[in-house]
């Protein structure tokens, strides 16, 4: 018996050790470790997961619709040489894919949201000419379900996706290119953790505009009020917003006042004035020139959306 414990305990012992001093290369995508490599705390990857065979496509048709040509994929040093209006449209796509996705999956406004905010966090720290868009966001929709407490099925997340691309198809059987692409989206999850540090709580706007809301309505006529859609457009504004990095740029009390602001200006409702601004006294911080950065953002990318269609 004593002997057994003794076993026991070296199989521990020879465990652990093992654990602390596997390479966290070993867990990266990547069937070849020497294609990644780490300088400081960001991993640089010297070919594309599409390039090198490791990413399964949902439909090779769409490739052109939903990410770069191959022609224009370059290695991690000629980023200088890319277009950055052609990203911002890749990003913009990419997002509303999460959008669409998110409302098929049943997703609330929040963890779709959180996706979006993954997504634009983990494309600062990595170029888009060397991972695939939409793996990567179909994993930041996987780990959003996890952070805000909706978690969503693998499969789902895949079907729905499928379904996306291919129009009118039926959902994947549970083949070996289901398992391979199910495995792809789990171990970019993985990856992305790492990029950002495992940071990956965030604070919307969400919460801050409800709160705007509520305190605005208090100062404006009731029937004036109930005749402009206020509100319904500044939750539609503040939803826009995830469509691009803005909302990783601006802190989230500046965008939840900048969405009403705008919102209140289209309709042309006024509110009393006093001593100070109105938008001063919710958020003291805040000044003209922080209002008109995020509504000249938000309406940049209105123009990418028209320029996307």
């Amino acid at each position: 018996m004593r002997l057994k414990k003794k076993h026991v305990a070296l199989c521990m012992l020879l465990l652990i050790c093992g654990l602390y001093f596997i390479s966290h290369s070993d867990f990266l995508i990547t069937r070849s470790p020497a294609e990644l490599s780490w300088h400081g705390d960001r991993l640089v990857s010297r070919a594309s997961w599409v390039q090198r065979g490791d990413y399964l496509p949902l439909n090779d048709g769409a490739q052109q619709d939903r990410a770069l040509a191959p022609a224009d994929r370059r290695e991690p040093g000629a980023d200088s040489h890319t277009d950055p209006t052609r990203d911002m449209r890749t990003h913009f796509r990419v997002c509303r894919f999460i959008m669409e996705t998110g409302v098929k999956l049943g997703m609330r406004s929040v963890p779709v949201a959180t996706a979006c905010v993954l997504y634009h966090s983990f494309f600062q720290r990595a170029s888009i000419h060397v991972y695939e868009p939409y793996l990567v966001a179909m994993s930041c929709v996987y780990l959003a379900g996890k952070v805000e407490e909706q978690h969503i099925r693998t499969r789902d997340i895949i079907n729905v996706s499928h379904r996306y691309f291919n129009k009118g198809s039926t959902p994947l059987e549970c083949d070996k290119e289901f398992w391979d692409l199910r495995d792809s989206v789990v171990q970019c999850e993985l990856l992305i953790l790492r990029q950002l540090n495992f940071h990956v709580s965030f604070q919307h706007p969400h919460k801050y505009l409800l709160h705007y809301l509520l305190s605005v309505k208090s100062l404006v006529n009731r029937h004036a009020w109930s005749r402009t859609p206020v509100a319904e457009t500044s939750w539609a504004l503040l939803r826009d917003c995830y469509h691009g990095a803005m909302c990783i740029r601006h802190m989230p009390q500046h965008i939840a006042i900048a969405t009403l602001y705008l919102a209140l200006n289209s309709y042309g409702v006024e509110l009393p004035v006093g001593e100070r601004e109105w938008w001063q006294v919710l958020c003291e911080d805040l000044t003209k020139a922080d209002i008109d950065a995020v509504i000249s953002d938000l309406l940049q990318l209105y123009d990418m959306e028209a320029k996307c269609l």
